[in-house]
């Protein structure tokens, strides 16, 4: 077994010995990118395996080892993780638990030394812990972000955008129910084949293999008759992740509706972006400033290639440009708004909004003051200026009953489906 090691501070090391040894657990999010970030993980070496887990305990757990004014997610990611280590699937001396950290003034950068004590109180504080972050806060010897697994990471994200986003278009219509999962499974399967060969981590393959996505799910047998289409929008495991926001998606679908979900990819130039203005407004390092554009205008460029191939097929509507998000934003919220999503946020709203998506449920951990600013806050502006938007904002925490977020989602469905026959009588 290998041997434990700490820092000079105390904190215990991910060692190279340990990522031959250890399985890594990482805290399911996005279902079609973390099945993408698993598969590249372990093409660099590593043994990974993602909770899927849902059940009641997972909320016991984290309760009983996290604050109940510590936000939601905190809570069930923590949760998760420990009820993972105590199902007796795994030999607890060869695992180590993986989160990411976005490194701001967001509660969710405490995650990992919430983890930690909570692990320490529940009798594992042997358990390696592992920051995934871009901001410096902490390196393990065992785990590092290198230049291929970093390019394996941001062309997974754009692929499982892509992907997410035009199946979100697709279920909902589908002739063959389950016909839109298996097609996402097939590609997949098929991309993560082609990353095993960095040649094929270039603009080009990755432009050819987008047509090919389209021209699929083009294909797929569909009856595109009217649906209510639903914005997703919020604090970003809540948004995204089923465990956090009660499978919320699936509930859409069986009310007859399209969820409409922003992309990842948003919400990571967001976060560089944030780098900038920071220079912008407060000042700093010219070096830091000029290092963060040039990998914006990376990411904007790969986020091109997403809007360029959905773009061919008039059938599917695709997502807008971040700085056409930006754009939007003026005049609500400033760029120094950043902690959690920050104005992000607002943003998203208004972009479905622009592209006819009036209908939106705003996520957020109860007690998420950021979220709370640029969620709720700012419901009361947008509808000053869209008073077709039809917005409710829905809290998420371990006090909240699933029955009452769904019964507020439905009073707010009941108002789309009145201006859905009014639209069709104003047609017919």
């Amino acid at each position: 077994m290998a041997e434990l090691i700490y820092d000079k501070d105390g904190r215990l090391l991910f060692t190279k010995e340990m990522k031959k040894e250890y399985t890594l657990l990482i805290p399911m999010m996005l279902p079609v990118h973390f099945t993408m970030l698993k598969r590249c993980l372990e093409m660099d070496g590593y043994k990974v395996e993602l909770l899927t887990t849902t059940h009641r305990g997972i909320i016991d757990e984290g309760l009983k080892y996290v604050h109940n004014d510590t936000c939601y997610p905190a809570q069930l990611v923590i949760g998760q993780l420990i009820d993972a280590i105590k199902s007796g699937k795994y030999d607890v001396n060869k695992i180590a638990l993986l989160i990411t950290q976005t490194g701001g003034g967001c509660r969710a950068s405490n995650y990992i030394h919430l983890l930690r004590k909570a692990l320490k109180k529940a009798g594992f504080d042997f358990v390696p812990v592992i920051s995934v972050n871009l901001s410096g806060l902490e390196r393990n010897p065992g785990f590092s972000l290198n230049l291929s697994l970093i390019r394996r990471f941001v062309f997974g994200i754009i692929y499982a955008d892509l992907i997410v986003n035009v199946a979100n278009q697709c279920r909902p219509y589908e002739v063959e129910k389950g016909s839109t999962d298996a097609l996402v499974q097939k590609w997949i399967d098929y991309l993560i084949e082609e990353f095993k060969n960095t040649k094929n981590l270039n603009r080009k393959k990755v432009r050819s293999n987008m047509e090919l996505i389209m021209a699929d799910f083009a294909a797929l047998p569909v009856n595109r008759v009217p649906k209510i289409k639903v914005g997703v929008v919020g604090e970003i495991y809540i948004k995204y992740a089923p465990l956090g926001n009660n499978n919320l998606e699936d509930f859409l679908l069986s009310e007859g509706c399209e969820p409409v979900v922003p992309g990842l990819i948003d919400f990571l130039i967001f976060k560089v972006d944030n780098r900038m203005e920071d220079v912008r407004i407060y000042g700093g390092k010219w070096i830091k400033k000029v290092l963060a554009g040039l990998f914006r205008r990376y990411l904007e460029n790969c986020q091109k290639l997403i809007i360029e191939a959905i773009s061919k097929y008039p059938q599917f509507v695709a997502p807008k440009s971040f700085s056409h998000l930006k754009q939007l934003v003026k005049g609500y919220v400033g760029y120094g708004n950043k902690m959690g999503e920050g104005w992000l946020l607002t943003a998203e709203m208004l972009e479905l909004i622009d592209s006819g998506v009036n209908n939106i449920v705003c996520t957020q951990p109860f007690g998420c003051l950021p979220n709370h600013i640029v969620g709720r806050g700012m419901i009361r502006a947008i509808k000053e200026r869209h008073p077709i938007a039809n917005i409710v904002a829905i809290d998420y925490d371990s006090g909240a009953t699933r029955i009452n977020q769904e019964n507020r989602i439905k009073l707010m469905l009941a108002n789309a489906k009145l201006s859905l026959e009014r639209s069709k009588e104003a047609a017919g």
